[in-house]
């Protein structure tokens, strides 16, 4: 196993009498996002605030590369300190600066660059995070997602080791969030840097996490990946899961994959019994990384957007269909079979093809050329959900196209 870049042993807080955090044990490895998760008031914050060094425990330790924090030398703080970037869940703008010198501030106090190089990186993170219409705009003067995004830049424009996120999209609406957690992925793929995020944001941002830990009565009773999340059979852990069973994912307005496994599993009896049989469809957005890159982030999620909102008008229903991974939805269509469930998608095929996101003319800054593919599977007796998805992607065709002339790229 790889060692952990930073790992927390047995950290207590109080404050006062208050207990915040109880022998918490907590493991970060080095190139992970990992995302801390619980309900308001579990600490969250407080534990971050520990890890940057911001606040201190009352019991435990804090190793950074297997040595306790409050024993490195002063050299060796500095160092660690150089190495971490913090975005706050308010952003903390300075006011009296421009959005162009609140993303210059970390270069002018870490770094030793000269005011040409600083330039060039801060106008080139804005113009990643497309920001170039409010660069000498004060924080005042812009929306509070374009603030969202000016301290995402802040926070990557040095290109730290290790960077951390508290609540990075809270208050922003579904879109927005779904930007903020694509660019976070996005970046940190780019520049390999080691992620905390605390967040509230389920199901969407399991979407681009490698590891998770569940805070609950000041401890953590749970941490892995979101794949064991979902297949632990702790009581704490079921109990969370059930409750966000309720939540559907905000930005398509689709299922929860624990409910479609629950109906899976209904319709998989029906066909053992009756041997009445069903199908799924998957659709994927392909070259979505490149759709971020090259087009934006914020077209990048319209498109899975208008995805979702086709797929709920054309079967008449989002609790059979769910956001499966950053660029997969899957359908699970009860008493449904491959010719009927066909008949509808040629309908929905047509229709995207004629929405604006298959407009080049929607792109005039930048174009770049994908697809949005399908493929269907139609349920047998003894299968699993598993083989099902992988018989559908194995059949998978493309339902809608934009080419874009301008690059003359090919998806």
């Amino acid at each position: 196993m790889t060692a952990p870049l930073i790992e927390l042993i047995n950290v207590t807080k109080r404050f006062g009498e208050k207990t915040v955090l109880d022998r918490v044990n907590l493991t970060i490895l080095e190139g992970d996002i990992t995302t801390i998760i619980g309900k308001s008031g579990e600490g969250k914050s407080v534990l971050l605030k520990h890890i940057i060094g911001l606040l201190r425990p009352d019991e435990g330790e804090i190793l950074f590369n297997g040595k306790q924090l409050k024993s490195l030398t002063r050299k060796e703080q500095k160092s660690f300190k150089q190495q971490i970037s913090y975005m706050f869940q308010n952003n903390a703008l300075f006011d009296s600066l421009t959005v162009f010198e609140n993303i210059a501030l970390p270069l002018r106090e870490k770094t030793r660059l000269d005011e040409d190089a600083i330039k060039s990186k801060v106008l080139a993170q804005i113009d990643r995070m497309e920001l170039a219409e409010v660069t000498y705009k004060y924080p005042s003067q812009i929306s509070g997602g374009m603030q969202k995004r000016v301290a995402l830049a802040r926070a990557l424009v040095s290109e730290p080791k290790i960077i951390l996120f508290d609540e990075p999209t809270a208050g922003l609406d579904p879109l927005r969030k779904n930007v903020v957690l694509s660019m976070i992925a996005h970046y940190q793929k780019k520049i390999r840097f080691t992620a905390i995020l605390v967040s509230h944001d389920i199901p969407d941002v399991l979407f681009i996490s490698n590891r998770v830990a569940i805070i609950d009565s000041c401890r953590i009773p749970f941490q892995g990946t979101p794949m064991e999340l979902e297949q632990s059979e702790n009581p704490v852990v079921q109990q969370f899961i059930k409750g966000q069973a309720s939540l559907k994912d905000e930005l398509t307005g689709l299922n929860t994959k624990q409910n479609i496994k629950k109906m899976f599993i209904r319709e998989m009896g029906q066909v053992n019994r009756l041997h009445e049989s069903f199908s799924v469809v998957m659709f994927t957005i392909d070259n979505l990384k490149q759709i971020n890159e090259h087009i934006g982030h914020i077209a990048a999620q319209q498109i899975i957007q208008c995805l979702g909102t086709l797929i709920k008008d054309h079967f008449d229903t989002a609790d059979t269909s769910v956001r499966y991974s950053q660029n997969e939805i899957l359908m699970v269509l009860p008493h449904t079979g491959l010719n009927k469930a066909k008949q509808v998608l040629d309908e929905l095929a047509i229709d995207l093809q004629k929405q604006e996101i298959f407009q080049a003319k929607s792109y005039p800054k930048a174009c770049f050329s994908f697809s949005i593919l399908s493929g269907l599977a139609e349920a047998g007796p003894g299968m699993d959900l598993d083989s099902l998805i992988e018989q559908a992607l194995s059949h998978q065709k493309i339902i809608a196209h934009l080419e874009c002339e301008k690059h003359g790229e090919t998806a």
